[in-house]
């Protein structure tokens, strides 16, 4: 035999029918765990039983002008909370954001007011001074490095203090004055605090405006770059701006989406009550934070979704009025409050825990 032939390859048996083998890493993991991983899943199901709750608690409830209102009340705190939720998921908060409602509501009216003008040039104004506040709370936390916490606890001082004596120092009083029977009112109006009527149940305009802002919130968070940018800066700015996301944009402009959000609740305020009382706000950055927090984010970032805040914010328009159908002393909304946030921090952590088991 020759010493160069070369051997025949081998025929091998093909493996036998079955399961295949595999680790840990490439195992699909089963449906729930995958919904698990959704951050609305568990606040919607939150909702829907605190709804079927008070459906039986509160008989008044189940009335459709009852919902109106319960709906109502979501979407003020709601449209609030988007932008509220969107910085948390970038990894920030702002604890300004109650105070800068009632900041652009008291600018537009007194501009208004005190020089005699067209209300849409008070509104206007009073929208660019929100982006400002917005954008000095992001270039400030920016360039320092400080917490958001401590530069927009400075905010928030600075805001109440301002908010009162200016309005002192103006009107002489702590509120506004009347503003509804000055030009551009009625067009204003319509736009902020209108209603219409839905099956012979009237509906406020801002139901309306917060499910379009919510859509569009979910939108740019999972069909846009800069949705991207927003999950990547919460995550680990270091490692975004290593990758190329212009972090110092991303923390800057969304600060400036809270403004815009604080702008728009505080334009429904005015235009729904034609007088601001200058002392309000206070406490309300808490509550959306809250809502955003039971809507899935996480204080650390990096995580969150605004269909999740939605439904947080429904969970608190539902409690506060279903508290008052069921003719329960509205004093135990904080006290629900505290149950549902503390609740919903539990199941978040028990969630990430259980979707990221391998």
């Amino acid at each position: 035999m020759s010493m160069t032939q070369q051997a025949e390859p081998a025929v091998g048996t093909p493996p036998a029918p079955g399961p295949q083998q595999t680790d840990g890493r490439t195992r699909r993991r089963p449906l729930a765990l995958r919904l698990l991983a959704r951050p609305e899943v568990g606040v919607f199901l939150g909702a829907v039983a605190v709804l079927v709750f008070f459906l039986f608690a509160a008989p008044p409830v189940r009335d459709g002008s009852s919902m109106a209102n319960i709906l109502y009340q979501s979407s003020t705190i709601g449209i609030m909370a988007l932008p509220v939720a969107l910085l948390m998921i970038g990894g920030e908060f702002d604890l300004s954001a109650g105070v800068a409602v009632v900041t652009s509501a008291l600018t537009a009216s007194m501009l208004s007011y005190q020089l005699t003008l067209n209300v849409w040039v008070g509104v206007i104004v009073a929208l660019l001074v929100s982006l400002a506040i917005g954008a000095f709370n992001g270039w400030l936390l920016v360039k320092t490095g400080l917490p958001s916490f401590l530069v927009t606890l400075g905010t928030f001082l600075i805001l109440q203090g301002v908010n009162l004596a200016i309005t002192k120092l103006v009107t002489g009083n702590v509120a506004t004055d009347d503003i509804s029977d000055m030009d551009g009112f009625a067009q204003a109006q319509k736009i902020f605090a209108s209603t219409f009527e839905v099956g012979g149940v009237n509906v406020k305009i801002t139901v309306v405006w917060w499910l379009v802002f919510a859509a569009l919130a979910t939108w740019v968070l999972l069909r846009t770059k800069y949705g991207n940018w927003i999950f990547a800066v919460g995550g680990n700015k270091d490692s975004a701006r290593a990758v190329g996301v212009p972090v110092t944009l991303t923390k800057i402009s969304l600060f400036m989406l809270v403004g815009f959000g604080a702008w728009f609740v505080g334009m429904h305020q005015l235009f729904s009550f034609n007088t601001v009382q200058s002392g309000e706000g206070v406490g309300q950055e808490l509550i959306y934070i809250a809502a955003a927090v039971i809507g899935g984010c996480l204080l650390t970032g990096g995580y969150g979704s605004a269909i999740g805040t939605v439904f947080g914010a429904f969970m608190f328009g539902m409690v506060q009025q279903g508290i008052v159908y069921a003719g329960w002393n509205p004093d135990w909304f904080k006290a629900f409050l505290g149950v549902m946030l503390l609740g919903a921090v539990l199941i978040n952590l028990w969630v990430q825990r259980t979707a990221t088991r391998r």
